[in-house]
């Protein structure tokens, strides 16, 4: 099987789905205690990437997202896929995972 070299540029969303670089998670806890990667929570922010062209309506047109790239966003803890490239770590989720728009 060949390898296949992805980068943020050529990964395009299809649909309603949303490419989301994640934050980085808490090093500390508030009262200065570092944490192992095993007890780090998993992030809920990120950063929108990429996004698709927008969900089908039945009349055949498409349906805008209300996110657009450089967004930053509070999504589900469990939603979409997780997927590294090189260093940095993204999710691939349905709008519909996308809580809100954090200011």
């Amino acid at each position: 099987m060949a390898a296949v070299s992805l980068s943020v540029s050529t990964v395009k969303p299809l649909g309603d789905r949303v490419f989301v670089k994640v934050s980085a998670s808490e090093e500390k806890t508030a009262g200065g205690i570092l944490l192992p990667d095993t007890a780090k929570e998993k992030p809920q922010v990120g950063e929108i990437a990429a996004i698709g062209p927008g969900k089908r309506n039945d009349d055949g047109s498409r349906q805008e997202l209300e996110v657009k790239v450089g967004d930053k966003v509070l999504y589900s803890k469990y939603a979409g896929t997780d997927i590294k490239l090189g260093t940095e770590e993204f999710v691939l989720l349905a709008e519909k995972d996308i809580l809100a728009i954090v200011g």
